[in-house]
């Protein structure tokens, strides 16, 4: 296994525009674990830890870039936990404090787990995912961004160099369930915002993002709209009939929550 290590992003994208089937890696919380147990043996690796410019975020015209690097610890505990407050609510849910100083939000979108706490208040939010290669530069709706089961619209000359959101400054809250408090997957998730519209966007019951949106005086009927929009299997963690009850309940906390 070759693992190359570039120190400026336009070496990155040169690297992987040479290595389409180059693994990236930043965090490495999921990456390390596939390789820790043989699931996935690339022939290159490309460490991405020594590229300045993934890091950090920065603002544009209201507007937050939120760096492909930056992680789960940094909006836990920065300024970002008030500007994007379902995000930060859902950063301090990811495993535990060693691996939320080392998973990134590029990284968690990357993977593209129905799983992935990222996933739902970015998507509340109207997060577009900026995709970068020797081409140039595009943004994708995170909606279509996630096209299946840790499947994504990357083409394989591409990285995911940022996020970018606009926050909406309306109340919004995230709410997860599983097995127990802490270092635990999502058996089901929920981001939810009250603005002019109530916005809900579901995690780990769907395979793909599910965003609902529904008039604020809707607002009696709008948990059994977000669990009717569902589409939960069974699995280790959890059956389709709890799934989906735990979605309803999740969202009826959520609404009264972020209407209080």
């Amino acid at each position: 296994m070759d693992v190359l290590t570039p120190t400026t992003l336009d070496e990155a994208l040169r690297l992987k525009a040479e290595h389409p089937d180059a693994v990236p890696i930043q965090g490495g919380t999921d990456v390390m674990v596939a390789l820790n147990f043989d699931r996935e043996r690339p022939a290159v690796v490309l460490n991405l830890n020594e590229v300045r410019e993934l890091r950090g975020f920065s603002r544009e015209n209201g507007s937050l870039r939120l760096g492909s690097a930056l992680t789960f610890a940094e909006i836990e505990h920065g300024e970002l936990r008030d500007i994007v407050p379902a995000l930060a609510e859902a950063s301090r849910t990811v495993g535990s404090p060693q691996i939320r100083n080392r998973g990134t939000v590029g990284g968690n979108l990357g993977m593209a787990s129905p799983a992935g706490d990222a996933i739902p208040p970015l998507v509340v939010e109207g997060a577009e995912v900026e995709c970068a290669s020797v081409r140039g530069t595009r943004r994708v709706p995170l909606l279509e961004f996630v096209t299946g089961v840790k499947r994504n619209a990357l083409e394989q000359d591409e990285l995911i160099t940022a996020v970018w959101v606009t926050p909406s400054g309306v109340p919004q809250t995230f709410m997860k369930v599983g097995p127990r408090n802490a270092m635990v997957i999502a058996v089901v998730s929920l981001a939810v915002s009250a603005g002019d519209q109530l916005r809900a966007s579901i995690g780990s019951a769907s395979p793909r993002p599910v965003l609902v949106v529904a008039p604020r005086d809707d607002a009696a009927t709008f948990a059994e709209r977000v669990a009717g929009a569902a589409s939960p299997i069974d699995d280790v963690r959890g059956t389709e009939r709890y799934r989906r009850h735990a979605i309803r309940v999740l969202a009826e906390r959520a609404l009264k929550r972020v209407l209080a």
